[in-house]
């Protein structure tokens, strides 16, 4: 039988989450001997794992992506005379983070689509293993290409790209909690996936590849955005978005490591926080449940956007 959503509950992790810490952890450990460091900045960046914790936590929760944490942080170390980052070597950063913190989490939900409660708790729906790989697959078929493009483009005004894109993303974190409180409140889950929703997730694939090459997020945001306002299971919806994100900033980051864009003691140091952060997460929004955690995510979604449009229009 589930766990009751009221409790918090961690079930020893399976095969594939195992497996998958050991490669993350390898890959770490590897870097050190690999990449340059400034031990001198290791020092004065030493709160980064904490940073990393809670934006993999919000990212892995919701799919959203945990980009926009790291963002006031930068801010303030370029105003401390710490470390200053141009945008690429934000997105290059923040796609590094990611790369442990998504990673952990998609990891972890896939983990629960193959270790499901049955039956399912009133109200929710069991999600078919069938349509979660075709949903990933289809949008990685497509944003993964655009992405690798637009990386190659060449300069791109990122800042208003920001604008735009999270100037669209308050009336959708909006729409999202009306309609959980709404038509979704006392709905039954959607039980398949329907193919009007693969061919929209499909046209969402092409701004979401375009905008994740240039911000380090934005296809797992619109994925998991449009299948919770469709009604769909948390699994299927947060699950998703965790994989799409996972497999296109680790696509994204071997254009930057070739580029030399990557701050490697950042992501040295906020990597492991992120990898906690994305394990913690599957079973937090277990707890909180759909409702509560739709509600958070939208309220998480028009709030920082909302902190990003300000803070690039001053």
């Amino acid at each position: 039988m589930a766990a009751p959503e009221s409790r918090l509950t961690l079930r020893v992790p399976g095969r594939i989450v195992r497996v998958g810490a050991v490669a993350l952890a390898g890959i770490w450990i590897a870097l050190w001997f690999l990449v340059p460091v400034d031990t001198g900045l290791l020092r004065q960046l030493a709160f980064l794992p904490g940073v990393g914790v809670v934006g993999a936590i919000i990212a892995n929760t919701s799919g959203t992506g945990g980009g926009v944490v790291f963002v006031p942080v930068f801010n303030g170390l370029r105003e401390a005379g710490v470390m200053a980052l141009d945008p690429l070597q934000v997105t290059a950063a923040s796609m590094g983070i990611q790369c442990f913190g998504m990673t952990m989490g998609a990891l972890r939900w896939t983990d629960r689509l193959l270790h499901q409660p049955s039956p399912p708790d009133a109200l929710h729906s069991a999600v078919r293993p069938r349509d979660y790989a075709l949903a990933a697959a289809t949008v990685l078929a497509i944003s993964l290409p655009v992405m690798l493009i637009v990386q190659r483009i060449g300069p791109v005004d990122n800042r208003t790209i920001l604008l735009v894109y999270k100037a669209f993303s308050i009336p959708l974190g909006l729409a999202l909690i009306a309609t959980t409180w709404t038509v979704n409140r006392t709905a039954h889950e959607r039980t398949a996936l329907a193919p009007v929703d693969l061919a929209v997730l499909a046209l969402l694939a092409v701004p979401g590849g375009a905008i994740t090459a240039l911000l380090s997020v934005g296809i797992g945001e619109l994925v998991a955005l449009y299948l919770f306002m469709r009604h769909y299971p948390v699994l299927l919806s947060t699950g998703v978005a965790c994989v799409v994100s996972s497999a296109s900033v680790l696509s994204g980051m071997v254009w930057h490591v070739g580029n030399g864009t990557v701050q490697w003691e950042v992501v040295l140091l906020a990597g492991p926080g992120a990898a906690l952060g994305g394990f913690l997460a599957r079973p937090i929004a277990t707890w909180l449940g759909a409702r509560r955690l739709k509600t958070a995510d939208g309220a998480w979604i028009v709030l920082s956007a909302t902190y990003l449009v300000w803070l690039n229009w001053r």
